[in-house]
């Protein structure tokens, strides 16, 4: 089996299993709805209580919900629309559906890690590795290519100015949350729950934000791969921040305070989307 074919095989697969989660995280309503609970840390979390994510936090579950509907409704339909372009030898979406498929490996990694044990744990579990498999057998690919360049016209240190702020912004960001019960010695913020750890905090800090700070600053200095992966990553990254933006909207509906980031998230997934497009504007080449 050729690599596309095998890429194509994969996404389809995706596209099956992921539809089944999401649409499982949104319709589903079995359960007798929310309840307080004591965690080992005697904090008192309010359990959501209704389907897939009935043993989440309520705000949590609330935000894994907002995901499946962008999850469903535009990661999809997106990881269709750019196989179907890659699969023509489109250069340009094959950038694209490198970027969906990160998304979709992010997300089914913090499924499987974050999300309290159901019955769709075994799908997240191969969503997770198809959509690893998937994101490496893409980017090995567009590393072998070399029919295309990206314009002189690029604005590389802008993007990968934009890049870093993100990345600067968003380790504050989690550190605001981290740093202070240390410091004061409590040692557990709120955001813990009844979870076992910082999952979301621990993965960016750990993984996705070191990601972005080395593409960004290769991208600066105009390296070739900084090129070639902070297209992906910001593809990756438009999704996310969408994700992110359902989520503090759903929240917003909830009666849940979301000021300021009601204002300052929706902000970075444009300026995310615009350097996304700017990017792939300016890939020249396309394959024949």
């Amino acid at each position: 089996m050729s690599g596309k074919n095998l890429i194509s095989v994969l996404v389809f697969a995706i596209i099956v299993l992921a539809g089944i989660a999401a649409g499982s995280g949104i319709f589903l309503e079995f359960g007798e709805g929310s309840f307080t609970y004591e965690s080992i840390r005697g904090l008192k979390v309010e359990i959501y209580g209704r389907g897939i994510y009935q043993h989440m936090p309520s705000d949590v579950a609330i935000q894994g919900i907002a995901q499946d509907y962008i999850t469903l409704f535009i990661g999809i339909p997106l990881l269709i629309i750019t196989l179907i372009g890659y699969r023509k030898n489109s250069i340009r979406s094959h950038y694209l559906l490198s970027g969906v498929l990160g998304y979709f490996f992010v997300t089914y990694l913090f499924y499987t890690a974050m999300g309290m044990y159901n019955a769709l744990f075994l799908c997240y579990v191969v969503l997770l590795a198809l959509s690893f498999f998937g994101l490496f057998l893409s980017i090995k690919d567009l590393k072998t290519t070399r029919t295309h360049v990206f314009s002189e016209k690029t604005p590389a240190k802008g993007v990968g100015g934009f890049l870093i702020f993100n990345t600067v912004a968003i380790t504050f960001l989690w550190l605001g949350i981290i740093v202070p019960p240390l410091v004061e010695g409590t040692i557990y913020p709120p955001e813990l729950y009844h979870f076992t750890t910082l999952i979301v905090q621990g993965f960016d800090l750990g993984l996705l934000l070191p990601i972005c700070f080395v593409v960004a600053v290769l991208l600066y200095k105009k390296r070739s791969e900084g090129y070639r992966y902070s297209t992906v990553y910001l593809g990756f990254l438009s999704l996310l921040m969408t994700a992110l933006t359902a989520k503090i909207v759903a929240m917003a509906m909830a009666g849940v305070n979301v000021i300021p980031v009601i204002v300052i998230i929706p902000v970075v997934n444009a300026a995310a989307i615009f350097c996304t497009y700017l990017m792939i504007k300016n890939v020249q080449f396309e394959k024949q």
